[in-house]
């Protein structure tokens, strides 16, 4: 028997993602948001909410966003907890270091073995951003020989709504559109 919650947004896994932009004065921001993801084959779709990042986007039309990792949990976390209002160097006193995309005006967490490099397209009709992934860069020390990512690699994390907490992602389990393949 299962156990009514009523309305909960209990959606798992929910990645951990940095986006980062530059502020009106050229000083990189970022935020950590868990409620993103793929929006269509080559876009992604944030819930930002009204802040600083959101202006930024809406701005300069352009953002990234890394995956956070195992090794990057505190500056993540940080990033995510401090608003940009407050503290108008919180990118630096995270820890993170930036470098410039060569592809959109945003900057791009060095730290963050995986970046989405994306131009602003829209705000959907529930107020969300919508942004076209221009090129994903991908640190060499999590791919395989094939050029492909490797999860165990990217030691990228997950958040846990239900209690606030961070998780690694765990092992491979099985193959994509090939298991099934055996009830046919």
């Amino acid at each position: 028997m299962k156990k009514s919650f009523g309305t909960k947004s209990w959606m798992f896994p929910q990645p951990v993602l940095v986006v980062a932009t530059y502020n009106d004065d050229g000083k990189p921001n970022a935020m950590t948001v868990a409620w993103a993801g793929q929006y269509s084959k080559n876009q992604v779709v944030l819930s930002l909410g009204d802040n600083k990042t959101t202006d930024n986007i809406r701005r300069n039309r352009a953002f990234t966003v890394g995956f956070a990792t195992v090794g990057t949990l505190v500056s993540a976390d940080y990033v995510g907890i401090v608003s940009g209002n407050d503290v108008p160097n919180k990118v630096e006193k995270s820890g993170f270091t930036v470098s410039k995309s060569s592809i959109v005006n945003a900057p791009i967490i060095n730290e963050l073995p995986l970046i989405l490099e994306c131009r602003f397209i829209k705000f959907n009709e529930d107020g969300n951003i919508v942004g076209e992934i221009l090129n994903a860069a991908v640190d060499e020390s999590v791919l395989d020989n094939e050029g492909n990512v490797v999860p165990a690699k990217l030691n990228a994390i997950i958040f846990d709504p239900c209690n606030a907490d961070y998780y690694k992602l765990g092992e491979k389990v099985g193959h994509a559109f090939r298991d099934g393949e055996k009830l046919k």
